[in-house]
Protein backbone atom coordinates (compact mmCIF):
# COMPACT_ATOMS: atom_id res chain seq x y z
CA UNK A 1 0.00 0.00 0.00
CA UNK A 2 0.82 3.34 -0.86
CA UNK A 3 0.95 6.14 2.18
CA UNK A 4 -2.50 7.96 2.82
CA UNK A 5 -2.25 10.97 0.88
CA UNK A 6 -5.66 11.55 0.84
CA UNK A 7 -7.23 14.93 2.20
CA UNK A 8 -10.17 13.00 3.30
CA UNK A 9 -9.92 11.31 6.54
CA UNK A 10 -10.33 7.91 6.63
CA UNK A 11 -9.53 7.59 2.88
CA UNK A 12 -7.62 4.76 1.78
CA UNK A 13 -4.64 4.90 -0.76
CA UNK A 14 -5.02 2.64 -3.85
CA UNK A 15 -2.14 -0.43 -3.89
CA UNK A 16 0.74 0.42 -6.45
CA UNK A 17 0.80 3.47 -8.04
CA UNK A 18 -2.22 4.58 -10.02
CA UNK A 19 -2.15 3.09 -13.45
CA UNK A 20 -2.67 6.14 -15.56
CA UNK A 21 -0.65 7.86 -13.23
CA UNK A 22 2.38 5.75 -14.38
CA UNK A 23 1.49 6.53 -18.02
CA UNK A 24 0.80 10.40 -17.55
CA UNK A 25 4.40 10.55 -16.37
CA UNK A 26 5.81 9.26 -19.58
CA UNK A 27 4.61 13.30 -20.58
CA UNK A 28 5.59 14.62 -17.65
CA UNK A 29 9.32 13.18 -17.53
CA UNK A 30 9.78 13.74 -20.89
CA UNK A 31 8.65 17.55 -21.23
CA UNK A 32 10.19 18.48 -17.52
CA UNK A 33 11.17 15.46 -15.59
CA UNK A 34 8.74 15.93 -13.21
CA UNK A 35 7.97 13.85 -10.29
CA UNK A 36 5.41 11.30 -10.89
CA UNK A 37 1.91 12.16 -8.81
CA UNK A 38 0.27 8.98 -7.32
CA UNK A 39 -3.54 8.18 -8.32
CA UNK A 40 -5.56 7.60 -5.53
CA UNK A 41 -8.55 4.93 -5.21
CA UNK A 42 -11.21 6.93 -2.94
CA UNK A 43 -13.08 4.75 -0.01
CA UNK A 44 -14.49 5.82 3.55
CA UNK A 45 -12.98 2.43 4.41
CA UNK A 46 -16.67 1.23 4.51
CA UNK A 47 -19.82 0.20 1.60
CA UNK A 48 -21.26 3.31 -0.23
CA UNK A 49 -24.09 3.97 0.76
CA UNK A 50 -27.07 3.03 -1.99
CA UNK A 51 -27.58 6.08 -4.04
CA UNK A 52 -30.97 6.54 -5.23
CA UNK A 53 -31.72 3.91 -7.90
CA UNK A 54 -34.42 6.24 -9.56
CA UNK A 55 -34.18 9.68 -9.97
CA UNK A 56 -36.00 12.87 -11.65
CA UNK A 57 -33.49 14.96 -13.40
CA UNK A 58 -34.02 17.68 -15.74
CA UNK A 59 -32.36 16.97 -19.57
CA UNK A 60 -29.13 14.29 -19.60
CA UNK A 61 -27.14 17.18 -21.22
CA UNK A 62 -27.32 20.81 -20.29
CA UNK A 63 -27.79 23.53 -22.78
CA UNK A 64 -24.40 25.14 -22.59
CA UNK A 65 -23.11 21.53 -23.16
CA UNK A 66 -25.05 20.29 -25.72
CA UNK A 67 -23.24 21.73 -28.90
CA UNK A 68 -19.78 20.41 -27.77
CA UNK A 69 -17.62 18.26 -29.49
CA UNK A 70 -17.99 14.49 -28.26
CA UNK A 71 -20.80 15.42 -25.68
CA UNK A 72 -23.45 16.76 -27.65
CA UNK A 73 -24.82 15.92 -31.43
CA UNK A 74 -26.31 12.48 -31.94
CA UNK A 75 -23.15 10.24 -31.95
CA UNK A 76 -22.21 8.08 -29.11
CA UNK A 77 -18.56 9.28 -28.19
CA UNK A 78 -15.95 5.88 -28.39
CA UNK A 79 -12.47 7.06 -27.23
CA UNK A 80 -9.55 5.23 -26.46
CA UNK A 81 -6.58 6.41 -24.26
CA UNK A 82 -2.74 5.63 -25.00
CA UNK A 83 -2.91 5.72 -28.49
CA UNK A 84 0.14 4.96 -31.20
CA UNK A 85 3.04 5.69 -30.38
CA UNK A 86 5.13 8.74 -32.85
CA UNK A 87 6.58 6.21 -34.80
CA UNK A 88 3.13 4.41 -35.26
CA UNK A 89 1.34 7.46 -35.39
CA UNK A 90 0.05 6.68 -39.36
CA UNK A 91 -2.94 6.69 -41.69
CA UNK A 92 -2.74 3.14 -41.61
CA UNK A 93 -2.72 3.04 -37.56
CA UNK A 94 -5.07 5.70 -37.32
CA UNK A 95 -7.66 3.72 -39.60
CA UNK A 96 -7.23 0.65 -37.89
CA UNK A 97 -8.45 2.82 -34.99
CA UNK A 98 -11.95 4.29 -36.51
CA UNK A 99 -12.03 1.09 -38.46
CA UNK A 100 -12.56 -0.38 -34.81
CA UNK A 101 -15.42 1.84 -34.02
CA UNK A 102 -13.87 4.61 -31.89
CA UNK A 103 -14.67 8.18 -32.70
CA UNK A 104 -12.15 10.15 -30.65
CA UNK A 105 -8.65 9.56 -28.80
CA UNK A 106 -6.52 11.43 -25.96
CA UNK A 107 -3.19 12.06 -27.00
CA UNK A 108 -0.45 10.28 -25.06
CA UNK A 109 2.33 7.75 -25.50
CA UNK A 110 5.22 10.16 -26.14
CA UNK A 111 2.81 12.19 -28.65
CA UNK A 112 3.39 15.30 -26.50
CA UNK A 113 5.35 18.08 -28.76
CA UNK A 114 3.16 20.25 -31.20
CA UNK A 115 4.99 18.78 -34.18
CA UNK A 116 3.41 15.46 -33.71
CA UNK A 117 0.26 16.59 -32.30
CA UNK A 118 -0.37 18.20 -34.92
CA UNK A 119 0.37 15.07 -36.96
CA UNK A 120 -1.92 13.31 -35.08
CA UNK A 121 -4.82 15.78 -35.82
CA UNK A 122 -3.75 16.25 -39.75
CA UNK A 123 -4.09 12.00 -39.43
CA UNK A 124 -7.34 12.52 -37.23
CA UNK A 125 -8.45 14.19 -40.01
CA UNK A 126 -8.52 12.13 -42.62
CA UNK A 127 -9.57 9.14 -41.16
CA UNK A 128 -12.17 10.73 -39.34
CA UNK A 129 -11.60 10.45 -34.91
CA UNK A 130 -11.64 13.45 -32.85
CA UNK A 131 -9.15 14.17 -30.49
CA UNK A 132 -8.70 15.55 -27.17
CA UNK A 133 -5.03 17.65 -26.75
CA UNK A 134 -3.84 15.88 -23.67
CA UNK A 135 0.07 16.19 -23.70
CA UNK A 136 0.61 19.68 -25.15
CA UNK A 137 3.20 21.08 -23.29
CA UNK A 138 0.76 24.80 -22.66
CA UNK A 139 -1.78 22.50 -21.75
CA UNK A 140 0.25 20.80 -18.89
CA UNK A 141 1.23 24.27 -17.49
CA UNK A 142 -2.43 25.41 -17.73
CA UNK A 143 -3.79 22.31 -16.12
CA UNK A 144 -1.60 20.78 -13.85
CA UNK A 145 2.02 22.03 -13.25
CA UNK A 146 1.04 25.22 -11.91
CA UNK A 147 -1.93 26.96 -9.85
CA UNK A 148 -3.59 29.24 -11.55
CA UNK A 149 -3.66 32.56 -8.61
CA UNK A 150 -3.50 36.20 -9.27
CA UNK A 151 -2.23 36.49 -5.85
CA UNK A 152 1.96 36.76 -6.66
CA UNK A 153 2.56 35.05 -3.50
CA UNK A 154 1.71 31.64 -4.21
CA UNK A 155 4.58 29.52 -5.10
CA UNK A 156 4.77 27.76 -8.65
CA UNK A 157 2.03 29.88 -9.44
CA UNK A 158 0.50 31.64 -13.32
CA UNK A 159 -1.79 34.42 -13.48
CA UNK A 160 -4.99 34.34 -15.33
CA UNK A 161 -3.62 36.57 -17.71
CA UNK A 162 -0.96 33.82 -18.15
CA UNK A 163 -3.51 30.73 -18.33
CA UNK A 164 -5.49 32.26 -20.89
CA UNK A 165 -2.06 33.21 -23.31
CA UNK A 166 -1.17 29.20 -22.64
CA UNK A 167 -4.82 28.33 -23.84
CA UNK A 168 -4.87 30.77 -26.89
CA UNK A 169 -1.92 29.79 -28.05
CA UNK A 170 -2.61 25.78 -27.50
CA UNK A 171 -5.81 26.93 -29.28
CA UNK A 172 -4.54 28.50 -32.61
CA UNK A 173 -2.21 25.59 -32.74
CA UNK A 174 -4.90 23.51 -33.31
CA UNK A 175 -8.01 24.82 -34.25
CA UNK A 176 -7.52 24.35 -37.98
CA UNK A 177 -7.57 20.75 -37.39
CA UNK A 178 -11.16 19.21 -38.09
CA UNK A 179 -10.24 16.59 -35.73
CA UNK A 180 -9.74 19.05 -32.97
CA UNK A 181 -12.56 18.40 -30.10
CA UNK A 182 -10.98 20.21 -27.09
CA UNK A 183 -8.30 20.01 -24.19
CA UNK A 184 -7.79 17.42 -21.60
CA UNK A 185 -7.08 19.53 -18.42
CA UNK A 186 -5.93 17.09 -16.41
CA UNK A 187 -6.45 13.55 -15.53
CA UNK A 188 -7.33 11.73 -12.16
CA UNK A 189 -6.72 15.17 -10.23
CA UNK A 190 -6.58 15.62 -6.24
CA UNK A 191 -8.63 17.47 -4.73
CA UNK A 192 -6.56 20.10 -3.60
CA UNK A 193 -6.18 20.87 -7.19
CA UNK A 194 -9.88 21.69 -7.98
CA UNK A 195 -9.88 25.39 -7.57
CA UNK A 196 -7.57 26.04 -9.82
CA UNK A 197 -8.91 23.27 -12.44
CA UNK A 198 -11.76 25.37 -12.07
CA UNK A 199 -9.75 28.36 -12.80
CA UNK A 200 -8.36 26.12 -16.14
CA UNK A 201 -11.74 25.35 -17.18
CA UNK A 202 -12.63 28.65 -17.01
CA UNK A 203 -10.12 29.96 -18.98
CA UNK A 204 -10.39 27.31 -21.44
CA UNK A 205 -14.39 27.84 -21.87
CA UNK A 206 -13.98 31.58 -22.18
CA UNK A 207 -10.59 31.38 -25.02
CA UNK A 208 -12.10 27.71 -26.88
CA UNK A 209 -16.29 27.87 -26.14
CA UNK A 210 -16.45 25.84 -28.95
CA UNK A 211 -14.43 23.15 -27.69
CA UNK A 212 -14.81 20.43 -24.80
CA UNK A 213 -12.79 20.69 -21.77
CA UNK A 214 -12.15 17.31 -20.38
CA UNK A 215 -10.64 15.76 -16.92
CA UNK A 216 -11.23 12.54 -15.07
CA UNK A 217 -12.03 10.90 -11.74
CA UNK A 218 -10.13 8.51 -9.58
CA UNK A 219 -12.00 5.19 -8.48
CA UNK A 220 -13.34 5.22 -5.05
CA UNK A 221 -16.73 4.86 -3.06
CA UNK A 222 -17.93 5.47 0.34
CA UNK A 223 -19.43 8.40 1.72
CA UNK A 224 -15.41 10.34 1.20
CA UNK A 225 -15.46 9.64 -2.36
CA UNK A 226 -19.26 10.98 -2.98
CA UNK A 227 -18.31 14.01 -1.27
CA UNK A 228 -14.70 14.03 -3.47
CA UNK A 229 -17.12 13.64 -6.66
CA UNK A 230 -19.52 16.25 -5.49
CA UNK A 231 -16.89 18.58 -4.98
CA UNK A 232 -15.21 18.31 -8.06
CA UNK A 233 -18.50 18.90 -9.94
CA UNK A 234 -19.73 21.44 -8.35
CA UNK A 235 -15.99 23.37 -8.22
CA UNK A 236 -14.96 22.46 -12.00
CA UNK A 237 -18.30 22.35 -13.34
CA UNK A 238 -17.08 19.85 -16.28
CA UNK A 239 -19.32 18.92 -19.16
CA UNK A 240 -19.36 15.72 -18.52
CA UNK A 241 -18.44 13.60 -15.05
CA UNK A 242 -16.11 10.86 -16.35
CA UNK A 243 -14.05 8.18 -14.51
CA UNK A 244 -12.25 5.04 -14.40
CA UNK A 245 -12.35 1.85 -12.35
CA UNK A 246 -11.10 -1.76 -13.44
CA UNK A 247 -13.01 -4.33 -12.37
CA UNK A 248 -11.16 -7.64 -14.01
CA UNK A 249 -9.03 -8.69 -11.07
CA UNK A 250 -6.34 -11.54 -11.10
CA UNK A 251 -8.66 -12.77 -8.16
CA UNK A 252 -12.02 -12.42 -9.67
CA UNK A 253 -14.51 -9.23 -9.81
CA UNK A 254 -13.87 -6.00 -8.15
CA UNK A 255 -17.09 -6.00 -5.34
CA UNK A 256 -17.01 -2.06 -5.23
CA UNK A 257 -17.53 -1.57 -9.12
CA UNK A 258 -21.00 -1.01 -8.66
CA UNK A 259 -20.98 0.83 -5.92
CA UNK A 260 -18.26 3.15 -7.97
CA UNK A 261 -20.88 3.28 -10.38
CA UNK A 262 -23.59 4.15 -8.33
CA UNK A 263 -21.86 7.14 -7.09
CA UNK A 264 -20.85 9.03 -10.46
CA UNK A 265 -24.38 8.67 -11.93
CA UNK A 266 -26.10 9.47 -8.76
CA UNK A 267 -23.92 12.97 -9.12
CA UNK A 268 -24.14 13.17 -12.79
CA UNK A 269 -27.98 13.54 -12.81
CA UNK A 270 -27.63 15.76 -9.93
CA UNK A 271 -25.53 18.21 -11.83
CA UNK A 272 -27.34 17.04 -15.03
CA UNK A 273 -24.22 16.16 -17.02
CA UNK A 274 -23.58 13.22 -18.61
CA UNK A 275 -21.11 10.50 -17.12
CA UNK A 276 -18.50 8.27 -18.99
CA UNK A 277 -16.09 5.69 -17.94
CA UNK A 278 -13.05 3.96 -19.04
CA UNK A 279 -13.44 0.12 -19.46
CA UNK A 280 -10.56 -2.37 -18.83
CA UNK A 281 -9.07 -3.25 -22.11
CA UNK A 282 -5.29 -4.14 -21.18
CA UNK A 283 -3.94 -6.79 -18.59
CA UNK A 284 -1.02 -5.06 -15.81
CA UNK A 285 -0.63 -6.13 -12.20
CA UNK A 286 -3.38 -7.79 -10.55
CA UNK A 287 -5.88 -7.06 -13.29
CA UNK A 288 -6.38 -10.17 -16.06
CA UNK A 289 -6.33 -9.80 -20.25
CA UNK A 290 -10.14 -9.26 -20.67
CA UNK A 291 -12.27 -12.14 -22.55
CA UNK A 292 -14.50 -10.72 -25.37
CA UNK A 293 -17.67 -10.92 -23.48
CA UNK A 294 -15.95 -9.35 -19.89
CA UNK A 295 -15.35 -6.13 -22.09
CA UNK A 296 -18.77 -6.42 -23.52
CA UNK A 297 -20.23 -7.05 -19.57
CA UNK A 298 -18.18 -3.66 -18.43
CA UNK A 299 -20.01 -1.66 -21.47
CA UNK A 300 -22.89 -2.94 -20.92
CA UNK A 301 -23.27 -2.44 -17.18
CA UNK A 302 -21.82 0.63 -17.91
CA UNK A 303 -24.68 1.84 -20.30
CA UNK A 304 -27.20 0.13 -18.06
CA UNK A 305 -26.15 2.45 -15.36
CA UNK A 306 -26.52 5.55 -17.62
CA UNK A 307 -23.19 6.10 -19.07
CA UNK A 308 -23.35 8.20 -22.77
CA UNK A 309 -19.58 7.82 -22.92
CA UNK A 310 -17.59 4.94 -23.11
CA UNK A 311 -13.70 4.38 -23.33
CA UNK A 312 -11.03 1.94 -23.54
CA UNK A 313 -8.10 1.83 -21.07
CA UNK A 314 -5.81 1.41 -23.37
CA UNK A 315 -5.62 1.28 -26.58
CA UNK A 316 -1.75 0.64 -27.10
CA UNK A 317 -0.04 -1.40 -24.93
CA UNK A 318 2.51 0.59 -23.04
CA UNK A 319 5.76 -0.47 -22.74
CA UNK A 320 6.55 -3.00 -20.33
CA UNK A 321 9.37 -1.12 -18.95
CA UNK A 322 6.84 1.50 -17.39
CA UNK A 323 6.38 -0.44 -15.00
CA UNK A 324 2.58 -1.77 -13.12
CA UNK A 325 3.09 -4.91 -15.40
CA UNK A 326 1.87 -3.79 -18.19
CA UNK A 327 0.58 -6.52 -20.60
CA UNK A 328 -1.55 -6.85 -23.93
CA UNK A 329 -4.02 -4.23 -25.24
CA UNK A 330 -6.03 -4.25 -28.02
CA UNK A 331 -2.12 -4.30 -29.73
CA UNK A 332 0.86 -5.62 -28.03
CA UNK A 333 3.46 -2.99 -27.57
CA UNK A 334 4.91 -3.69 -31.08
CA UNK A 335 1.73 -3.35 -32.53
CA UNK A 336 0.38 -6.29 -33.35
CA UNK A 337 -3.58 -6.90 -33.20
CA UNK A 338 -4.54 -8.58 -29.98
CA UNK A 339 -7.96 -10.56 -30.27
CA UNK A 340 -9.36 -7.55 -27.81
CA UNK A 341 -9.17 -5.67 -30.98
CA UNK A 342 -11.29 -8.15 -32.97
CA UNK A 343 -14.11 -7.97 -30.27
CA UNK A 344 -13.42 -4.64 -29.73
CA UNK A 345 -14.51 -3.75 -33.40
CA UNK A 346 -17.30 -6.13 -33.29
CA UNK A 347 -18.55 -4.60 -30.46
CA UNK A 348 -18.28 -0.76 -30.45
CA UNK A 349 -19.33 -1.40 -35.01
CA UNK A 350 -22.42 -3.86 -34.55
CA UNK A 351 -23.75 -2.96 -30.68
CA UNK A 352 -22.55 0.37 -29.12
CA UNK A 353 -22.33 2.77 -31.83
CA UNK A 354 -25.67 1.63 -32.84
CA UNK A 355 -27.70 1.42 -28.75
CA UNK A 356 -25.49 4.42 -27.95
CA UNK A 357 -27.45 6.79 -30.59
CA UNK A 358 -30.66 5.18 -28.81
CA UNK A 359 -29.51 6.19 -25.13
CA UNK A 360 -27.50 8.98 -25.69
CA UNK A 361 -30.65 11.81 -25.39
CA UNK A 362 -32.04 9.74 -23.02
CA UNK A 363 -32.18 10.74 -18.84
CA UNK A 364 -31.25 7.18 -16.89
CA UNK A 365 -34.42 7.13 -14.46
CA UNK A 366 -33.64 3.41 -13.05
CA UNK A 367 -30.35 1.39 -12.42
CA UNK A 368 -30.93 -1.69 -10.70
CA UNK A 369 -30.12 -5.32 -9.97
CA UNK A 370 -32.30 -8.01 -10.54
CA UNK A 371 -32.79 -11.98 -9.28
CA UNK A 372 -29.75 -11.24 -7.24
CA UNK A 373 -28.63 -9.98 -3.68
CA UNK A 374 -27.51 -6.39 -5.06
CA UNK A 375 -23.62 -6.23 -5.07
CA UNK A 376 -22.44 -3.70 -1.94
CA UNK A 377 -23.46 0.30 -2.77
CA UNK A 378 -26.14 -0.92 -5.52
CA UNK A 379 -29.64 -1.23 -5.42
CA UNK A 380 -32.42 -3.89 -6.31
CA UNK A 381 -35.57 -4.06 -8.04
CA UNK A 382 -38.42 -3.01 -6.41
CA UNK A 383 -42.03 -3.23 -8.86
CA UNK A 384 -43.16 0.57 -9.69
CA UNK A 385 -45.41 1.94 -12.60
CA UNK A 386 -43.60 0.33 -15.37
CA UNK A 387 -42.46 -2.77 -13.73
CA UNK A 388 -44.10 -5.37 -12.04
CA UNK A 389 -42.00 -8.36 -11.42
CA UNK A 390 -38.63 -10.19 -12.45
CA UNK A 391 -37.78 -13.83 -12.73
CA UNK A 392 -34.72 -16.11 -14.18
CA UNK A 393 -30.65 -15.19 -14.49
CA UNK A 394 -29.55 -12.15 -12.61
CA UNK A 395 -29.73 -9.24 -14.50
CA UNK A 396 -28.58 -5.36 -13.90
CA UNK A 397 -31.86 -3.53 -15.55
CA UNK A 398 -31.46 0.44 -16.62
CA UNK A 399 -34.27 2.03 -17.44
CA UNK A 400 -34.40 5.63 -19.13
CA UNK A 401 -37.01 8.62 -19.98
CA UNK A 402 -37.35 11.41 -22.64
CA UNK A 403 -36.37 14.70 -21.79
CA UNK A 404 -39.94 15.87 -22.20
CA UNK A 405 -43.07 14.78 -20.33
CA UNK A 406 -43.82 11.75 -22.68
CA UNK A 407 -44.26 8.46 -20.96
CA UNK A 408 -42.50 6.15 -23.30
CA UNK A 409 -39.77 4.50 -21.83
CA UNK A 410 -36.44 2.16 -22.77
CA UNK A 411 -35.55 -0.43 -21.07
CA UNK A 412 -32.10 -2.17 -21.00
CA UNK A 413 -31.92 -5.59 -20.06
CA UNK A 414 -27.76 -6.57 -19.05
CA UNK A 415 -26.60 -9.87 -18.42
CA UNK A 416 -25.20 -9.54 -14.80
CA UNK A 417 -22.52 -12.49 -15.82
CA UNK A 418 -19.39 -12.27 -18.27
CA UNK A 419 -18.89 -16.01 -18.31
CA UNK A 420 -22.52 -17.69 -18.86
CA UNK A 421 -25.81 -17.45 -21.06
CA UNK A 422 -28.52 -15.97 -19.18
CA UNK A 423 -32.50 -15.80 -19.89
CA UNK A 424 -34.27 -12.92 -17.52
CA UNK A 425 -37.84 -11.93 -17.84
CA UNK A 426 -39.53 -8.57 -16.40
CA UNK A 427 -42.82 -8.57 -16.01
CA UNK A 428 -44.55 -5.29 -16.92
CA UNK A 429 -47.42 -3.02 -15.64
CA UNK A 430 -50.11 -3.31 -17.84
CA UNK A 431 -52.19 -0.98 -16.45
CA UNK A 432 -49.09 1.62 -18.13
CA UNK A 433 -46.97 -0.04 -21.02
CA UNK A 434 -49.26 -0.56 -23.96
CA UNK A 435 -46.75 -1.78 -26.34
CA UNK A 436 -43.06 -3.54 -26.30
CA UNK A 437 -40.55 -3.19 -28.92
CA UNK A 438 -37.22 -4.89 -29.15
CA UNK A 439 -34.08 -2.82 -30.81
CA UNK A 440 -32.49 -4.28 -33.44
CA UNK A 441 -28.57 -2.60 -33.33
CA UNK A 442 -28.79 -4.41 -37.31
CA UNK A 443 -31.23 -1.88 -38.51
CA UNK A 444 -31.90 0.42 -36.13
CA UNK A 445 -35.55 -0.21 -35.76
CA UNK A 446 -37.76 -1.50 -32.98
CA UNK A 447 -39.29 -4.49 -33.60
CA UNK A 448 -42.55 -4.92 -31.75
CA UNK A 449 -42.96 -7.76 -29.86
CA UNK A 450 -46.43 -10.18 -29.54
CA UNK A 451 -46.66 -10.46 -25.83
CA UNK A 452 -46.78 -7.07 -23.98
CA UNK A 453 -47.16 -8.30 -20.77
CA UNK A 454 -43.40 -9.20 -20.26
CA UNK A 455 -40.15 -8.99 -22.08
CA UNK A 456 -38.10 -12.53 -22.27
CA UNK A 457 -34.17 -11.43 -22.35
CA UNK A 458 -31.95 -14.40 -23.76
CA UNK A 459 -27.90 -13.03 -23.61
CA UNK A 460 -24.94 -14.44 -24.39
CA UNK A 461 -22.36 -13.92 -21.40
CA UNK A 462 -21.67 -10.16 -20.91
CA UNK A 463 -24.70 -9.14 -23.43
CA UNK A 464 -27.87 -7.10 -23.34
CA UNK A 465 -31.13 -5.82 -25.18
CA UNK A 466 -32.74 -2.62 -25.56
CA UNK A 467 -36.91 -2.60 -25.20
CA UNK A 468 -39.12 0.22 -25.78
CA UNK A 469 -42.25 0.84 -23.58
CA UNK A 470 -45.14 2.89 -25.28
CA UNK A 471 -47.46 3.80 -22.73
Amino acid sequence: MIPDRSPFHGVRAAQGVGRRAVLRGAVIGALAAAPVPFARRLTDGSDAAAAPASAQAPAAVSASCADLPLVGGAEFPIGLYWPPHPYATTVERYAQMREAGFTFLITGNYVDDSAILSQSLAIADQVGLKVLVASDPDVQNLASRFTISDDRSVPMSITTADARKLATDALNRYRGFGSFAGFSLGDEPPAGRFPSLAKAFAVAREVAPDYTPYSNLVPGSGSGYQSFVRQFVDTVHPPMLSFDRYPLLTSGEDTQYFANWAIIRSEGLRANIPTWTFVQSVEYNGHRFPTAAELLWQINTSLAYGCKGIQYFTYWQPDPARGEGFGRALTTADGTLTPLYTAAKTINTSWLSQVGVELKPLVSELAVHANETPPAGAAGFTPDSYLSGTSGSAAVLGRFRPTDAARTRWLLVANRQYNTSATTTVTLNQATVTKVSLFDPATRAYVAQADRTKVVATLAPGAAALYRLDA
